[in-house]
């Protein structure tokens, strides 16, 4: 009786740290993705504010016109850029978060079929 209390009591820390390495696991990579993201906001605003200050020294509405061709084409690839880079820190987090998880069900499964 008091084997299967250590077993249990065991396999319930292994457990714990399997989520507390998972919970940390996600903290470090949301943290990463909101910092990617403060920056590429702070980008944006400053490349908003170079547009703004062209556009008023623009003196022919050709001019204009080009300058705002630039920055949206400009705006865009920034975009689909940082889409891109958010949408690989997501899937990179994803697999580090699982990795805990995946090897406390292992864990858990053989625990089972002893």
């Amino acid at each position: 009786m008091a084997t299967q209390f250590d077993e249990f009591q065991k396999a319930s820390k292994e457990q714990l740290e399997h989520a507390a390495a998972a919970a940390a696991t996600l903290t470090r990579g949301f943290q990463t993705i909101a910092t990617e993201t403060t920056d590429y906001s702070k980008r944006s605003l400053e490349s908003t504010s170079s547009f703004i200050e062209k556009l008023f020294t623009a003196k022919t509405l050709e001019s204009a016109i080009q300058i705002q061709t630039e920055f949206a084409k400009a705006q865009l690839e920034g975009f689909v850029a940082q889409a891109t880079k958010l949408s690989e820190l997501y899937k990179e987090l994803a697999k580090e978060a699982v990795k805990p998880v995946e090897t406390a069900f292992a864990q858990a499964k053989g625990a089972i079929q002893q």
